[in-house]
């Protein structure tokens, strides 16, 4: 397997309509289609009959696109993490159900990543273990923001189950309005929402593993996050002085250079688009941290043909990030 994807998004029939008033619900027609998840539309993106629903399609396209392995993972607009608990722990139960049923006889193709209802991390763990064990899902995909917050102490059985499972936590952001609170119509143009906005919900979600002691608590918990971590490697150095200087900084991480070395702990999937971000990002983490992502069939997967020079190495991190013989 020369060209591991870890970044690869689906939708599955058997949970549309599924929580009634939430959707998820697809309508419009070929020209104009959209899919619903509560209040939020997003328009113009079709998903019936084409490779995000259809997995003949879906294995033909990678296939065209040049990977070899794919792990696929929850929509961010249907994560849910932002309704009543119990129907958030239904939905998780059917769709990791229907993911383990969609890998079935495509394990040298496929994996599955487990989504999980964070607003109650305790039935997280169990929903963890039951998708690992059981239904032998790689691991599991969460959003930025979820009711407890990223580093609450709530947090730390979910943490603690992930590395006795010896499986890794992937982390991608919703678009805004969807998991919590709306936060900034500046973002509405432009589809900045999409790139500064994500960027924004990976640099917070990390700033606050390391300031939380996330992975000081659980240095073996292997935590990858989307698109290179956002803006983390251009204000590394600047969340750095503010760990070693500012009154909120927790004692532990006030030692020159702790900031940094938590950083390095973290896993990062390289879709970030640009050679000079991934150079700065490499500059601070090294290349043993960093696993191919490709956001596939979304409107920025690498063009066709461009992921043959994918170096090996990247294919090597992401074989011991998924655990793959």
């Amino acid at each position: 397997m020369k060209v591991i994807d870890v970044h690869a998004h689906i939708v599955f029939e058997e949970t549309l309509n599924f929580l009634d008033k939430e959707g998820p619900e697809i309508g419009g027609d070929a020209n104009n289609p959209w899919f619903r998840v509560g209040d939020y539309k997003l328009e113009g993106v079709r998903y019936r009959n084409t490779p995000f629903m259809d997995l003949g399609l879906r294995l033909e396209a990678m296939n065209n696109l040049g990977v070899d392995y794919q792990v696929l993972s929850p929509n961010p607009i249907t994560y849910f993490h932002f309704i009543d608990k119990h129907l958030a722990i239904d939905y998780c139960k059917m769709h990791n159900d229907t993911m383990a049923k969609a890998i079935l006889g495509h394990e040298d193709s496929l994996g599955g990543f487990a989504t999980l209802p964070m607003q109650d991390p305790h039935e997280a763990s169990k929903e963890l273990e039951r998708c690992t064990q059981d239904l032998g899902l790689k691991g599991a995909y969460i959003g930025t923001d979820f009711p407890s917050g990223i580093s609450h102490h709530s947090m730390d059985e979910l943490y603690k189950t992930f590395v006795e499972l010896d499986v890794p936590l992937f982390i991608h952001p919703a678009p805004q309005g969807i998991n919590g609170p709306y936060s900034d119509n500046r973002l509405d143009n432009y589809s900045l929402d999409l790139t500064v906005g994500f960027a924004n919900d990976e640099t917070a979600a990390l700033g606050n593993i390391i300031f939380g002691g996330v992975l000081h608590k659980n240095p073996d918990l292997d935590i990858c996050i989307s698109h290179g971590g956002g803006n983390i490697a251009f204000l590394a150095g600047r969340m750095a002085l503010a760990a070693e200087n500012r009154h909120t900084s927790p004692d532990w991480i006030r030692e020159k250079g702790e900031f940094l070395r938590q950083l390095k702990l973290i896993w990062f999937d390289n879709h970030v688009h640009q050679k000079e971000s991934l150079d700065l990002l490499d500059s601070l983490v090294g290349s043993d941290r960093q696993v191919l992502g490709t956001n596939f069939l979304g409107w920025d997967q690498p063009k066709r043909d461009s992921l043959k020079e994918t170096p090996d190495f990247l294919s090597g991190n992401a074989k011991k990030l998924l655990r793959l013989s």
